[in-house]
């Protein structure tokens, strides 16, 4: 039961409590705006697919003009895009963008929540995402999200009629919220939902519709309204003190690793929702319009309402202190609501505005940032009242366990009393990592069995203050995470989670091993102690045919966080193998086998993700003309260190470099994904990077997207680059030019070097090019025509041009063999002629 309890508590307040810097405070006319917002009971459901994808002018005006308690629901954490700000890809991506959008929500005003389903990558049509997703899972995790949030109105972020308009996801999140919006009501779908909720029918359901969707503002003009409301979410909100698209536009920034960085605008701006279902619309100027949002909702005496206009009416912006007595009022009347829902997130509300109001400061800190079962850790309580009100301090109870005391202090005007705890992490305390990375799960499906934690946006953290007061002879105890702070010279307090990690963790330096031939290579292993004063074994276990120089070492850490690395030479196969290595540690009779990942941005908290500690080890047949190779890197990718294990020297290319750097020295040079939408110094550097193909070298340029190019020529020849792409990873890839060298030298390809890709097969493909071009490849997803500018090669005086939308920076990295020895042809065309 207390799990249960603690689940629900963290889903009500786990938005606003992390941060990577020092907590947000409220300054007297933001209190003024939470109790407006406390007088009202409204709740939207907003649905849509990905973090980026939901609109925060609309969740912005609701939540901050409209008072509602608004809820984004993204179907997907958002991991099969690509990272503009660091090499994240995949779930590490989806665990940036988690915090990314709890960020904006922070922001916005608005909450998160989540479904299970991946972010796979680029979908064509919702019938391809459900067989990935699987409709009944991911439509039984929008059911759950209505259930337990009970929304009166449900937004679609896209339309559910529009199939193959738009990405997949998008559609298929739409097709969700549609026909979730009956399915929540009906006990015989999902029954398993109802041993912790009720079945429950949202009032209306919407569709936030705009001119895009129409093709043109001209279209879109010219449309029929009749359907629609509209709303002016450019109005200015005075307590706040910006217009709501500015807030909006601060939101919109946080998704940086995406970069949809958003200018701050004022002024009118309409925003429009099509009513597809639900309750009648009147007059169309309401959303809410019939559905009551008054405290009438719950308290048909009026006492609740009358209290909270007083409350509003009588705040005092210099004392907001004067406020206790009603909020205390208030407390005592919504503990009489029968209604289990609001009860609970009324309380929570009015708690959270009495320390607002009284400026009560409550804070307990660890010694430390992370700790391990067994570790003595020192904790430090701040409690300071900084109003002239009668509020007691009558204990401080550690949750789930932990030390307790009884007191009855009386607090005085801004003095900081401070109260100083050790405990001994216990042995069964829950390690702290991404509750929906603990499990592998499939493509299209996070594995999270236990129902209650299913939408929650973040792991609830292990340990818990429970700070009992007495507030003008009322009793109330007020909950708060333990935290870890530090101060940084340059930041100030930073502020942190308190952790819990394994004792040790292991890890592999390198996630996928690639051999390019049967020689040894030496590989590095960490072994890293979370506690201090550990000693053990750590392991190294092979797959059959794999040799290692040495596999076991003994290790000890007499310091916390130390870490010892260990080398070894590993042996693959002469065969080709694609196997996985693993590592562990023995410390007594306990087995460490979980690998530590440390995300740190100076925007978001910072992220420890436990995983298997795994590696991938692949023995592929590779021939390589020349070594060394230049990288100029773009958005952000794992290529450079994936071609230095076949044997390259790569040399990373730095924007100041392209206009002095010795071109010639080189085989071939090798643009990153997106290098011509995000470097300005390639714009002059054409010229020079052409005549070094002209004398003989190789310039491959992977995928840019179309607009935003920092150059009107990205190729020596007419090229132009469109939003083609091919999804499926693996569709048909077929040769249309079976002559061409790159084809043939050094390696022979054939279509088994096509098998094995993840993800797609490749994006940004062109759409029009010169004749100069040989169209090498050809791919396309079901039902539609070849997609043939995803290889293009032009021969341009001794050397070779590349434009390539192939997906390599996902397939090199993932250790396909056969991407391998087609990337080893591309760089090896200058020598072709040689052989």
């Amino acid at each position: 039961m207390k799990k249960n309890c603690l689940i629900y508590f963290w889903a009500i307040i786990s938005v606003g409590i992390m941060s990577a810097q020092v907590p947000v405070t409220y300054s007297s006319s933001e209190i003024h705006h939470e109790i407006k917002k406390f007088n009202t009971l409204a709740n939207v459901l907003y649905v849509a697919a990905h973090p980026d994808d939901e609109n925060t002018r609309l969740i912005s005006w609701l939540a901050n003009y409209r008072h509602a308690h608004v809820t984004y629901i993204s179907t997907t954490r958002g991991g099969g895009g690509q990272n503009l700000i660091g090499p994240e890809l995949g779930d590490e991506m989806g665990v940036i963008r988690t915090q990314e959008l709890l960020g904006a929500r922070r922001i916005d005003g608005g909450h998160q929540f989540f479904a299970r389903t991946r972010d796979f990558g680029f979908s064509k049509n919702p019938e391809e995402t459900f067989e990935v997703w699987g409709k009944e899972e991911s439509l039984s995790d929008v059911v759950w999200a209505m259930r337990k949030l009970k929304p009166d109105v449900v937004i679609n972020r896209f339309d559910h009629r529009t199939a193959g308009r738009t990405h997949g996801h998008h559609t298929a999140a739409a097709i969700l919220g549609y026909e979730g919006f009956d399915l929540s009501n009906d006990p015989s779908a999902f029954s398993y939902h109802l041993d912790y909720v009720e079945p429950w029918q949202p009032a209306r359901l919407f569709f936030n519709t705009s001119w895009w969707f129409f093709g043109s503002r001209e279209r879109f003009e010219e449309a029929d309204k009749s359907n629609m409301l509209a709303a002016d979410i450019g109005v200015f909100l005075p307590l706040l003190g910006e217009s709501n698209s500015e807030i909006a536009g601060r939101s919109r920034s946080m998704h940086k690793c995406q970069g949809f960085g958003a200018a701050s605008t004022r002024g009118t701006q309409n925003e429009y929702i099509e009513f597809l279902k639900g309750l009648p619309l009147g007059d169309r100027s309401d959303i809410f319009e019939g559905i009551e949002v008054s405290w009438d909702r719950v308290d048909p005496s009026g006492k609740l309402k009358g209290l909270g206009e007083k409350l509003d009416r009588e705040y005092d912006h210099t004392a907001p202190h004067k406020s206790l007595t009603t909020l205390l009022e208030m407390k005592d009347a919504i503990n009489q609501i029968e209604d289990d829902f609001w009860r609970a997130r009324k309380l929570a509300e009015v708690e959270k505005l009495i320390l607002l109001c009284t400026g009560l400061f409550l804070e307990t800190t660890s010694d430390r940032q992370a700790a391990a079962a067994g570790e003595e850790v020192e904790f430090t309580t701040e409690v300071t009242l900084r109003s002239p009100v009668d509020i007691q301090l009558t204990g401080l109870r550690f949750y789930p366990e932990g030390p307790d005391s009884t007191m009855d202090l009386t607090l005085t005007y801004n003095r900081a009393f401070k109260f100083f705890e050790t405990m001994t992490i216990p042995n069964d305390a829950d390690l702290t990592t991404p509750y929906w990375l603990v499990e592998k799960g499939t493509s299209g499906l996070q594995q999270v069995d236990d129902q209650q934690m299913r939408g929650l946006p973040e792991t609830p953290p292990y340990l818990y203050v429970d700070y009992e007061l007495k507030i003008q002879g009322r009793k109330m105890t007020v909950r708060h995470p333990v935290i870890y702070k530090y101060v940084n010279p340059a930041d100030g307090e930073i502020y942190e989670r308190f952790d819990i990690l394994p004792k040790a963790t292991v890890n592999f330096r390198e996630q996928t091993f690639v051999f390019g031939s049967g020689e040894s290579r030496e590989i590095e292993i960490v072994v890293r102690g979370t506690k201090a004063g550990i000693e053990g074994t750590l392991e190294l276990l092979l797959p059959e045919g794999w040799k290692a120089e040495e596999t076991n070492w003994h290790f000890d850490i007499p310091r916390k966080g130390q870490s010892r690395v260990f080398t070894t030479s590993i042996v693959p196969p002469e065969h080709p193998s694609d196997e996985t290595l693993k590592l562990r540690a023995l410390i007594g009779d306990e087995v460490f086998d979980r690998s530590l990942t440390v995300i740190e941005y100076d925007y978001i908290p910072k992220l420890n993700v436990l995983s298997q500690a795994e590696a991938r080890a692949v023995r592929v047949d590779v021939n390589r003309s020349g070594d060394r190779i230049a990288y100029i890197m773009g958005a952000g990718d794992d290529i450079p260190a994936a071609l230095r294990q076949i044997g390259y020297q790569v040399d990373i290319l730095h924007p100041g470099d392209l206009l002095s750097a010795p071109l010639h020295s080189y085989r071939a040079i090798v643009t990153g994904i997106r290098a011509y939408n995000t470097i300005d110094e390639l714009a002059f550097a054409q010229e020079r990077l052409f005549d070094y193909v002209e004398r003989g070298g190789v310039l491959m340029v992977q995928y840019n997207t179309g607009f935003r190019l920092k150059t009107d020529q990205i190729a020596p020849f007419h090229l132009n680059i469109s939003r083609f792409r091919v999804t499926d990873h693996n569709a048909e890839v077929r040769f249309l030019d079976p002559e061409h060298p790159v084809l043939h030298y050094p390696n022979l390809i054939t279509s088994a070097d096509f098998e094995g890709w993840v993800q797609e097969r490749g994006l940004y493909f062109a759409d029009e090019w010169s004749d100069e071009f040989a169209a090498v490849l050809g791919s396309n997803d079901p039902n539609e025509p070849s997609r043939d500018g995803g290889l293009l090669i032009a021969p341009l005086g001794e050397g070779y041009y590349i434009y390539t939308g192939y997906s390599w920076f996902r397939q090199l990295p993932a250790g396909v063999p056969g991407a391998f020895r087609i990337f080893a042809n591309m760089l090896s065309l200058s020598s072709y002629e040689q052989q």
